[in-house]
């Protein structure tokens, strides 16, 4: 059975932490010639490590390799292999559908009651409207893997 190319989310994984790694490295190097920092780097990265570990979540998935329990999963039988691996994708959709629904609620809040970032001052939403983008991608990977286990319908 071929799973699907995962290499959106390699490469935006790729990109990611790339411009994670130039703005840290900028900073750093800023902070060793000038005793200053730039305050709007730890918020950029703290949103790029989260992306980050959402498109990883995603390439996990097309790939079968998010952690599981091995003792219990291997120990039964095909049959019970399969039910626990079409449990696992449906946990996941359900998952992620449930932290993006909340996410964007959260998105929302910050967009309705104008909070805007500390270091920057910019909208937050800026930042938390990607998570359930995310969220959707991830969800979306996981019914693609559940479907891809149910097999023809």
């Amino acid at each position: 059975m071929n799973s699907p190319s995962s290499s959106l989310e390699d490469r935006l994984g790729a990109g990611l932490l790339a411009v994670l790694l130039l703005i840290t490295l900028v900073n750093v190097v800023v902070r060793y010639f000038t005793d200053q920092s730039f305050a709007w780097t730890e918020e950029i990265s703290c949103i790029l490590m989260l992306l980050l570990a959402m498109a990883g979540s995603a390439a996990a998935l097309v790939r079968d390799t998010h952690i599981r329990v091995e003792f219990f999963f291997e120990s039964g039988s095909a049959q019970r292999q399969h039910r626990l691996a079409l449990l696992s994708a449906l946990s996941n959709v359900l998952l992620f559908a449930i932290m993006g629904v909340l996410s964007a609620q959260m998105a929302w809040d910050e967009f309705r009651y104008d909070e805007t970032s500390p270091a920057i001052g910019v909208p937050k939403w800026w930042y938390s409207v990607w998570l359930p983008i995310f969220c959707g991608v991830v969800c979306t990977r996981a019914l693609q893997r559940y479907q891809r286990l149910r097999g023809p319908a």
